[in-house]
This record gives C-alpha cells, structure tokens and sequence, in this order.
C-alpha cells in the first residue's frame, strides 16, 4: 500500500528510511564545492526521475564553486545542484512539515546540471542566471538547453523569492519547450510565527503532431500552498498546511487530469540539538477517483494518513 501523492515517504503501514545523507562542503575563497551523498528511499526516487542509469544516482549536489575576489559577491558554480524553485527542500528536517507539498513533489524538477551564476545588487536583492541540460537530468534526453532565470529580495521581516526556468523539456526532440514560473513570498516577523505562500505555474507545449489526454498542444499545471509555523515553546512547534494543485492535462502526476487538494498539521518536539522526532496528519482530496487503499479494490477521492518520523542531524548548530 502506498502514499499516493507523496514524493519520500510513499510506502505505508512500515518503518522505512528516507534519507541519510553526509555533506562535505567549502565556502568558496575563491574557489570551493559542495558534495552531498546518501542513500535511502528519497535518493532512489529522485535517481528514478534519469533516462539513463547515472553514477549520480547517490549524489544529490556535487559541484564547485568560484568567487573571483574582485567580483563583489559574484559567485559562478558548475555541476549538480538542486533547483532554486520551490518553498521546501529535499531533506526533511529543514522544511517544517513532515511530508512534502503537492507541489514540491509534482510542480517543480528536483535538481539540475550545468552552470549557475548568482550575484548581489544593493543590499538586499540576489540575481541569478543558469544554464542547464534540463529538469532532473545529468545526461540531456535532447540537444537543447534549459535557462534559468532566479531572484532574491531579502528584507527585515520578509523574503521573496522568484525563478522561472525555460527550454526544451520533451524526450529526443527540441519541438516544444517547457516553461515554470515559481514564486514564494516568506514572512519572518519578529516573534514566535514564521508563514510562507508558494505559487507556480508550468506549461509544457507537446512535440509536433502528439497531443495531451485532453486534446491539447500544450499541458498545463498549476497551484498554490500556504503554511504557518509556530514555535509553541523551545522545545515544540507547530506547522498546519494546505495548497491546491490543478493539473489540468494529466502531464504532472500522470494519470486523469485532476484538481487535487491536501491538507497538513505537523507537530514537532524536539528532544536534544540535533534530534526530533515530528507526527502528522495529513488528508487529500481529489475531484477524481484516484487514490486506492491497498486490499480495498475499490478507487477514492480522498486519503488520509499519519506519520511518525524522527530526525537527526550531526555538525554545527542549526
């Protein structure tokens, strides 16, 4: 039986390591890299995104970087990194909730290859530009390239971010590109309550001649997710979730075109540095029949879940 709609923690009703990861890293003065490797259920789901058997496969990031001394913040990097989009990330213990957002999991690509560059303006605001084979590829499936365009404003009680990613998405052809745009605006007031909304749209226009389930050049998804954290006390915190995701053709989860919902609350205790454990409900509905319930035959609209996941980290205070 599995957690539909989930990304990681898909297998229900077992125990199951999602990830254990070791990082190496060096800021870059001027040169540095960064080389994260690991195992587990997440590394296996996010390698099973490859056309092709990768030597990859156990690295989520490994690249190098360059800070020219006189480039006043000017930094470029070469190799495998994870994507800029999005409002969560890859390991657990740094996003509030549990599980991840629909839209983490069927919005955004995982990771890419290539060359990202990253530079401040004033203060407070970080461009970017990258240059990349694509959405979750080492190896390109086609001659073309994807470009990525990112941005940062940074201020006192809020942060906002925003990436679009553009190129030619489709297997073995460069007809037909692949467009996302992602935005999340983060709230950091003073106190005890953090909250972020999250926004993406994609569309991905078909090769020439092939057509959508629904008829359509051109594949289209899109959604939205709010989330609040409170931190109750030192020691507990609270972080309830919901977000909407269309997908309009059935290109993104794959399956009938549907228009999903979920809904999240998470609670975290944390026991010494470095070691939590969190519990969560979570519940999604579809307007599509689509989630089963293992040795019931029968297709749902909704699901419901609850997990139990602790979490370790070892290396400096966070």
């Amino acid at each position: 039986m599995t957690n539909q709609l989930y990304n990681f923690n898909v297998k229900a009703n077992q125990l199951s390591l999602d990830m254990a990861e070791f990082n190496l890293s060096h800021t870059a003065d001027p040169v540095g890299f960064e080389l994260d490797l690991g195992f587990g259920r997440a590394f296996d789901i996010i390698a099973g995104s490859e056309q092709q058997p990768s030597i990859f496969r156990n690295i989520r990031q490994a690249y190098v970087s360059l800070r020219p001394p006189e480039g006043k913040g000017f930094e470029v990097d070469f190799g495998k990194f994870v994507t800029s989009a999005g409002a969560e990330v890859i390991e657990t213990d740094t996003n509030w909730n549990y599980s991840h957002s629909l839209l983490f999991a069927w919005a955004i690509p995982y990771y890419h290859f290539g060359i990202r560059t990253s530079f401040p303006v004033g203060k407070h605001f970080t461009g970017g530009f990258q240059v990349v084979n694509g959405w979750n590829n080492v190896e390109d499936n086609n001659s073309g390239k994807t470009i990525g365009l990112t941005g940062a404003l940074v201020m006192k009680k809020f942060s906002w971010f925003t990436n679009y990613y553009a190129g030619p998405e489709n297997a073995g052809t460069n007809s037909g590109w692949r467009n996302l745009f992602d935005t999340t605006l983060l709230l950091t007031p003073p106190g005890k309550v953090n909250a972020y909304i999250n926004f993406d749209y994609a569309q991905n226009k078909m090769p020439t001649g092939a057509l959508t389930v629904t008829g359509k050049d051109t594949g289209k998804w899109y959604g939205i997710a709010a989330a609040v954290h409170l931190q109750a006390t030192s020691k507990w915190a609270f972080t309830p979730r919901i977000e909407w995701f269309k997908d309009r053709d059935g290109l993104a989860i794959g399956g009938p075109p549907q228009d999903v919902k979920e809904f999240t609350i998470t609670g975290e205790y944390k026991m010494v540095e470095g070691l939590f454990g969190r519990a969560e409900y979570r519940r999604d509905w579809s307007n599509q029949p689509f989630f089963d319930r293992g040795l019931d035959l029968g297709v749902h609209k909704n699901q419901d879940t609850l997990s139990l996941g602790l979490l370790a980290f070892f290396g400096p205070k966070r």
